[in-house]
């Protein structure tokens, strides 16, 4: 049983691994398809009228050259005059996408919530009550949207956009008052995921099955299946620079740990939406720079609002600045990363659930403090954001210990 639990950590983390491997290569078959689509959508043009092309029902084309040859697609407004022998359907990638990513969600943050989702600063959940906010989040996000795209709202693009806008915000608020911030952002950010593939699986794909189904019966094809199914797949299109920060946003705590991570999240989304807009714009030959102009200054904005504290200022448990006094004796400091950080920052942890020392970052010597000093800094004192959910209850005495070390030159002698 001991060798078992030695192994169980390591299989973990190969799990980790592939599943991860497996989530980005998905997910950039399924976004690079969207982007690829809408960008062709927008860049159609209209065969001349009374062309062979306008009486077989065609409504735009291109030309493109790639790869040494020449393309030329063709898009029907409802549907071909008959059905192709061969028709691909896109859905696969949109489905892996999201079963990879709920695989990776549940092994890095199911498996281990009281480390990964629980934030005891923030709410004294246990592991359950976090993995069913998490849950209750991704239906309710889905519910809620699909109710506003079939009511009159959904009519309405611009209206329809600053909603869901506002609601997704609202969801990062309430979240941030549940969760820890990373798990606050993830879940987030699988929301939005279960949007994009439910508007798949419900709504484009079932559209699409009903248009060939009518055709195989000799019948005429309902425009609107199509008219939805465009619908959703633009909306899919808007979502996925804000979903892509969120994938990454686990790297840097300066955003999830901000006391209001919930407003730095909605100013990055914003930015993104606002960037993609742009994009969708110039497919159709409208260059209109204001758009990207706004996302760059929002962008530029976050990051002087994230700006750390300046030397020598360090929070105290009231949140006041204090000034620390000279440089702290490093076998103080070293004495307190043993105690709160080694369990997991070790060549071989001994905290359950990490088989290897996250990010490689081994401190239990004197070695790997003093190259990681500027990260120590950052994480345990500017951020607080290690050690993870404070599980080794990191007093703000200690952090200003470590802070007066690591400004007054990190020296190990």
């Amino acid at each position: 049983m001991e060798l078992l639990g030695y192994y169980v950590p390591y299989g973990l983390e190969w799990m980790n691994l592939l599943v991860r491997w497996l989530h980005v290569i998905t997910g950039i078959a399924w976004i690079g398809a969207s982007f690829y689509f809408v960008w062709l959508d927008n860049s159609l043009r209209p065969p001349a009228p009374g062309s062979d092309l306008a009486q077989k029902g065609v409504a735009g084309e291109l030309w493109a050259v790639h790869g040494g040859g020449f393309y030329n697609p063709q898009k029907y407004m409802v549907a071909p005059a008959s059905l192709p022998k061969e028709l691909h359907w896109f859905k696969w990638e949109a489905y892996s996408t999201w079963l990879s990513g709920f695989a990776l969600l549940t092994i890095v943050y199911y498996f281990n919530a009281q480390a990964m989702m629980v934030d005891r600063a923030v709410a004294d959940l246990s592991s359950w009550q976090a993995i069913g906010i998490g849950l209750a989040s991704l239906v309710a996000g889905w519910v809620v949207y699909d109710l506003l795209c079939r009511s009159r709202l959904g009519k309405h693009d611009l209206a329809f956009g600053a909603v869901v806008y506002l609601l997704l915000v609202g969801a990062a608020w309430v979240l941030t008052h549940f969760l820890s911030g990373r798990a606050a952002y993830i879940h987030v950010g699988a929301m939005i995921g279960t949007i994009m593939v439910a508007n798949v699986a419900m709504v484009i794909i079932p559209g699409q099955r009903k248009v060939v189904d009518t055709m195989i019966a000799g019948g005429k094809p309902d425009p609107i299946y199509g008219i939805r199914g465009k619908q959703r797949s633009v909306h899919n299109n808007y979502f996925t620079l804000p979903v892509l920060f969120i994938m990454i946003s686990n790297h840097f705590a300066m955003t999830y740990r901000h006391d209001h991570a919930w407003a730095v999240l909605a100013a990055i989304m914003l930015a993104g939406v606002f960037i993609r807009h742009f994009f969708n714009l110039r497919h159709k030959g409208r260059i209109a720079w204001k758009y990207p102009a706004i996302g760059v200054l929002i962008l530029l904005g976050t990051m002087v609002a994230l700006l750390p504290a300046p030397p020598g200022i360090v929070g105290d448990a009231t949140g006041n600045a204090a000034r620390v006094d000279g440089a702290a004796q490093f076998a103080q400091v070293r004495g307190i990363i043993q105690q709160r950080c080694v369990s997991c920052h070790a060549a071989h942890p001994s905290q359950p659930g990490f088989a290897s020392a996250p990010a490689g970052v081994a401190l239990d010597d004197v070695h790997g403090i003093a190259q990681n000093a500027p990260r120590i800094y950052q994480q345990a004192v500017q951020l607080k954001a290690m050690p993870l959910a404070n599980m080794t209850n990191m007093t703000d005495a200690e952090r200003a210990r470590v802070a007066a070390w690591f400004e007054s030159g990190a020296r190990t002698e």
